[in-house]
């Protein structure tokens, strides 16, 4: 009995070898994340003159076990760094991205409709944009329909562009 007690207490404190491999890989995508965000949002982070020069380093580096090596330098020097605000800055360009690409489908989702259901849901839309022109969207429409049967999208990407503006207008309304 009291051999298995002194085993207990020889256990040394702190994290797990498991818990310090997956922190590490973790500040690894980290480190990925912010070589892949451009120069101007990381400036107000003040990184240390070592991880500007990792992280400009990066560019050069194409073999892809040379980028994997790489990739761990400059997590062991972000790990020096205020990491707080390193993530933060990661986690508010994701949101940036990811409200875009949001927005992206939203507008796909309105012209796919559009073409399918036609005038039923271009009085839903208009309800929801009252300022838009119906002539021209009804125009696009029909051009749309047209160059889908004929394999062509460029009325297809022209009717997209349309609806991105009155949408863009109609979030900043709300």
């Amino acid at each position: 009995m009291d051999q298995l007690e002194g085993r207990a207490d020889d256990r040394p404190e702190g994290p797990s070898k498991s818990q310090v491999k997956r922190d590490f890989l973790a500040l690894q995508v980290l480190a990925e994340r912010v070589v892949s965000l451009p120069r101007e949002q990381l400036e107000p982070l003040n990184l240390s003159e070592a991880t500007w020069a990792a992280i400009d380093e990066t560019a050069r580096i194409k073999d892809l076990r040379a980028r994997r090596r790489h990739f761990k330098r400059i997590a062991k020097l972000l790990a020096r760094e205020d990491l707080d605000a390193v993530r933060a800055l990661v986690h508010e360009d994701a949101a940036v991205k990811g409200a875009a690409a949001a927005r992206h489908h939203r507008v796909e989702r309105w012209r796919e409709r559009l073409i399918e259901e036609g005038d039923a849901c271009l009085a839903e839309l208009v309800a929801l944009c009252p300022d838009v022109d119906r002539q021209q969207l009804r125009q696009l429409i029909r051009a749309a329909r047209a160059g889908r049967d004929q394999g062509r999208r460029d009325a297809a990407r022209k009717l997209f562009r349309m609806l991105r503006e009155v949408l863009a207008d109609v979030e900043l309304a709300e």
